[in-house]
């Protein structure tokens, strides 16, 4: 469903759009979900991924590996590098295997002054839209008021 008016739903000027995207763009496409206890901790879902995170691979050939540090973040390919996960090629050469954000979940945060302002802005977002949840709604009160004439 098309939300805003001024964004084309055409799927090659999409295309367009996500491949040819500057790198500030691609930093906030490149997010990963929290685990279970850091969202209950810090209130937020997703963050843009960085170099010193620790993840969980959770989908793709490498889903059962263990948890392991973001070793680099390369935004023109849309993907991150992982600790421990290489493959060895043909030549006897070992590189590091290219994983895409979306395929893994954060368990530990590199937190910094910038990434706590983050999650505050963020969590007190979620709770703004939290509150407005209820609008609409009739409450009993208001049903029991109008029989008062």
């Amino acid at each position: 469903m098309k939300f805003n008016a001024a964004v084309s739903g055409a799927r090659r000027k999409c295309r367009k759009a996500h491949f040819s995207a500057p790198s500030h763009v691609r930093r906030k496409i490149m997010t990963a979900s929290l685990s279970k206890d850091l969202r209950a901790k810090f209130g937020v879902r997703s963050l843009p991924i960085r170099r010193d995170d620790e993840v969980q691979i959770v989908r793709g050939k490498y889903a059962k590996e263990a948890v392991a540090k973001v070793t680099s973040v390369y935004r023109r390919r849309y993907c991150i590098y992982v600790d421990r996960i290489i493959k060895e090629k043909t030549n006897g050469a070992q590189v590091p295997v290219p994983i895409h954000p979306s395929n893994v979940h954060i368990t530990k945060l590199k937190l910094d002054k910038d990434r706590k302002d983050l999650l505050e802005r963020k969590k007190l977002g979620r709770q703004g839209a939290d509150k407005d949840k209820g609008k609409g709604k009739i409450k009993q009160s208001d049903v029991t008021m109008q029989d008062v004439d």
